[in-house]
């Protein structure tokens, strides 16, 4: 079964233009690879959490900032088809 991709993000703070962009970003690139990216506004101020089913994969408060596309694309990726090629997001 395709993992579904979650974001979880602060609705008082602003960020849903955030997450939405992110989610479309991923959905663009993993077509066949995740099942779909849910939105989840928080009640918890400041959240932005971004899972694969259940696992965090990405914390903005552990991390003290956003993650860009192309890091959140490899972490994706990483765990969703390690083999598929990112094509400038792999370019260092």
């Amino acid at each position: 079964m395709k993992p579904i991709v979650s974001i979880e993000y602060c609705p008082k703070c602003g960020w849903m233009l955030r997450a939405a962009y992110m989610a479309q970003e991923l959905l663009t690139t993993f077509t066949d690879d995740v099942k779909g990216v849910l939105l989840e506004p928080s009640e918890t101020s400041g959240t932005y959490l971004i899972r694969l089913n259940d696992q965090v994969i990405f914390d903005r408060r552990a991390a003290g900032r956003f993650p860009d596309v192309k890091e959140l694309k490899q972490l994706v990726r990483d765990r969703v088809n390690p083999g598929k090629s990112l094509g400038h997001s792999d370019r260092k």
